[in-house]
């Protein structure tokens, strides 16, 4: 299967030390089947280091789940065993790491239900309440390789760095414009941006969409938004 991981750079050799704690899946290197999502990641990471993000594309095999000299925890949807396992990962007064899975694939906890966790970690929301909040979010997903020997069933596929390059030049003044004609801010503006059917086409590189100016992008982006 091939997943991306999205960042402000192409990620050809990966280091589990430099991945953050704290996760929702524990600290490691995160992946997803979600094209679009690691888009996202990308754009988001690329503007915070200032510099262009790229998706960095890898053959995940599968045959791990049938091996048993690997440890791996699959959540299929948010649930209770979810909430409490991410809560765990999420806490800060508890020492690292909380678990000793090789790989643990599930939904993921985006920003905003991020910020409900700590609320529900806090007691300011009822369990049930956040539950039935998860489970009208849209799909997502991630696959977080924890040790050294998870990252065994990944290989690297160099990517097109030309089309990463144009894609994210042409992003960057859409998502600012959305943000000026919508008074939305930046999140809901790239959020909005990269789960378009418009910005799925830019993305494909047989469209050639990302030969097009980004003014061309944005007018098809506001066709799109009228509907």
């Amino acid at each position: 299967m091939i997943v991306y991981h999205g960042s402000y750079t192409e990620i050809s050799k990966i280091d589990l030390s430099q991945c953050e704690p704290n996760k929702d899946f524990g600290k490691g290197f995160y992946v997803t089947k979600i094209k679009e999502q690691a888009e996202t990641w990308a754009f988001r990471k690329g503007r915070k280091f200032g510099h262009n993000g790229v998706v960095t594309r890898f053959n995940f095999y599968e045959s791990v789940y049938d091996n048993s000299a690997y440890k791996v925890l699959v959540f299929d949807k948010y649930d209770d065993k979810w909430l409490d396992f991410v809560t765990l990962n999420r806490r800060l007064d508890i020492s690292q790491p909380t678990h000793d899975y090789d790989i643990v694939e599930g939904p993921v906890a985006d920003d905003r239900i991020s910020q409900e966790i700590d609320n529900y970690i806090l007691g300011k929301i009822p369990r049930e309440r956040f539950l039935r909040m998860l489970r009208r979010e849209e799909p997502t997903h991630q696959i977080c390789f924890c040790t050294a020997d998870s990252l065994l069933m990944l290989e690297y596929i160099e990517n097109s760095k030309d089309i990463n390059f144009e894609v994210s030049e042409i992003s960057e003044p859409i998502v600012e414009q959305l943000m000026l004609d919508l008074d939305i801010d930046e999140e809901k503006a790239t959020d909005l941006f990269f789960s378009s059917k418009t910005f799925g086409k830019l993305a494909e590189q047989s469209t050639e969409f990302y030969k097009k100016s980004w003014t061309e992008i944005y007018e098809l982006v506001k066709q799109e938004l009228k509907k």
